[in-house]
């Protein structure tokens, strides 16, 4: 008898240890998450979003600081915007309350820093994650009186930020524009760099390509649109040596050796829209033609 009670002590105490090593091994293999696909520059995965080639579900995180969530109006467009670009009908928004990392204000850098802390959806299987932090402070070196500020920005190939702190301070300086026009427009003109838009990751169709001076005065390729009234016609403006100067250095002061795929300007969104405003009863604004064969051409709708 006490034999009996000896190999069945033994039995268990092996089945314990046996379930113990497998949920160990579980653990291990959930924490080995393969987060390469999602570091990648601005517009590599194009063709990924447009596409159902390879994933045919978008789970877009929605990490925003306490007091600072999108609003639902401008989440409704913004979700309609890509079931009309793209072929996934599968989308899954998930919200991610974050406190405040209690900066003034914030680089690239710390904003990466803080999506590398607090990002949780990554590619699995045929799903594709987008990360999207919307902060509670603006843009190093923004100023808000002389019509310098960031509303957002895209850093990598699933990753942006929406400086929903500025996005609110621009929205209160118009009666006719609200809170979610700009939110929407901006989330929507990010994602477009996204789709790989211009000439940066979608291959053109044709040529409308913008142009814009760099700080030495010379005009360069700027990854929007030259067409009017176009969602990704939006671009850095500069006006005079003084205020080329101003913006450069605000923009190297914000990248803080991150690269930007595109830092979208406050005054330039507020133009498309009083512009989209003027012209019709809704403040959606649009992509234009040369960006739809675009994107069509890469995979999308």
């Amino acid at each position: 008898m006490n034999k009996l009670k000896s190999l069945l002590l033994i039995s268990i105490l092996a089945f314990a240890v046996s379930c113990s090593k497998n949920s160990s091994d579980n653990d291990s293999s959930e924490a080995k998450v393969d987060k390469a696909a999602n570091l990648l520059a601005t517009g590599d995965s194009a063709k990924d979003i447009l596409s159902n080639d390879t994933y045919d579900k978008l789970l877009i995180e929605i990490a925003y600081v306490t007091g600072f969530k999108p609003t639902e109006d401008a989440m409704t467009d913004f979700t309609a915007y890509l079931k009309e670009h793209t072929f996934k009908e599968d989308i899954e928004l998930v919200y991610n309350e974050l406190s405040s990392p209690s900066e003034d204000e914030l680089t690239l850098q710390e904003i990466a820093d803080l999506e590398t802390r607090n990002r949780t959806a990554f590619n699995t299987g045929s799903t594709l994650a987008i990360y999207i932090y919307f902060a509670d402070a603006p843009a190093e070196g923004d100023d808000l009186e002389g019509g310098l500020v960031t509303l957002g920005a895209v850093y990598r190939n699933t990753s942006m930020v929406i400086h929903e702190a500025t996005v609110r301070d621009l929205a209160s300086l118009s009666s006719s524009i609200s809170e979610a026009d700009v939110e929407t427009t901006t989330l929507n003109h990010e994602f477009g760099h996204l789709f790989g838009l211009v000439n940066l990751g979608s291959d053109m169709v044709n040529d409308h390509e913008s142009e814009s001076e760099n700080e030495d005065g010379q005009l360069v390729s700027d990854n929007h649109c030259n067409q009017p009234v176009c969602l990704m016609r939006a671009e850095l403006q500069f006006g005079g040596s003084t205020r080329k100067s101003l913006q450069s250095n605000t923009l190297a002061q914000y990248e803080d050796g991150v690269k930007s795929g595109c830092r979208l300007s406050g005054k330039t969104v507020l133009s498309l829209l009083q512009q989209q405003h003027t012209a019709k009863s809704t403040n959606t604004v649009p992509l234009d033609a040369e960006c739809l064969l675009d994107i069509q051409a890469n995979g999308g709708r």
